[in-house]
């Protein structure tokens, strides 16, 4: 248990780091009177490559930062809770390739925000779990998913405002992670019924083995 408690506490430490520094960032930008949307990813020209690195860390309002701060801390802490042999791969992955996508594909506009990161991390998440058939990890994206229900429309091109295009490539590229470290983080569930059934080949394999010897026997006299 005091184990388990250490380390629930250290998979806390970088979400909770991230979503500090977005915080910061906000307050920074208000206190100092700054719109800071030209940090954002601004496709195929070169004023927007910077964004592939900060895009991230810039939010339009309060309401839009609260709205990917409480999921990051959700599924950012799953994510090192469970995966922690591999969680800064994906999370600077997720980061990365999903902004490189945006540059190059997105609409002619500045895309900033963290919600990339959440479809990523949910998406990831999900599909490990049903590579693994974990309830748990299948459980943090879908309680997400149901508190914040507009996920699932996000990443269809409903509403202009909103970069649905981060939406959807964060998630392509949380569902490629989680297939490319498909053999990475907890072992999936072994089922009794699958024991079982492992059980009876190897009772028919010996069964077979055993009856070709008594042949091989019979024939040898």
């Amino acid at each position: 248990m005091k184990e388990e408690k250490k380390r629930f506490l250290y998979s806390l430490i970088f979400p909770v780091f991230f979503v500090l520094v977005i915080w910061i960032i906000k307050i920074s930008e208000i206190l100092l009177d700054l719109n800071l949307a030209f940090l954002g990813i601004f496709p195929l020209r070169l004023k927007g490559l910077t964004g592939i690195l900060t895009a991230p860390l810039i939010h339009s309002d309060f309401g839009h930062l609260i709205a990917n701060s409480i999921p990051i801390l959700v599924l950012g802490t799953g994510l090192f809770y469970f995966y922690n042999k591999i969680a800064y791969k994906v999370f600077f992955l997720s980061y990365f390739i999903a902004n490189i996508w945006i540059w190059l594909g997105a609409r002619q506009a500045y895309h900033i925000g963290a919600s990339g990161l959440v479809y990523s991390f949910a998406a990831f998440l999900f599909v490990s779990g049903l590579i693994r058939r974990n309830v748990k990890l299948m459980a943090i994206s879908l309680l997400v998913v149901f508190l914040y229900g507009s996920m699932i429309w996000g990443v269809l091109p409903i509403q202009p405002y909103i970069s649905w295009e981060s939406h959807l490539l964060g998630a392509i590229a949380g569902i490629i992670l989680a297939i490319y470290y498909k053999d990475k983080g907890p072992a999936r569930r072994i089922y009794t019924w699958e024991i079982e059934e492992d059980e009876e080949i190897n009772d028919e394999e010996k069964y077979w083995e055993i009856d070709a010897e008594s042949n091989k026997g019979d024939n040898e006299k």
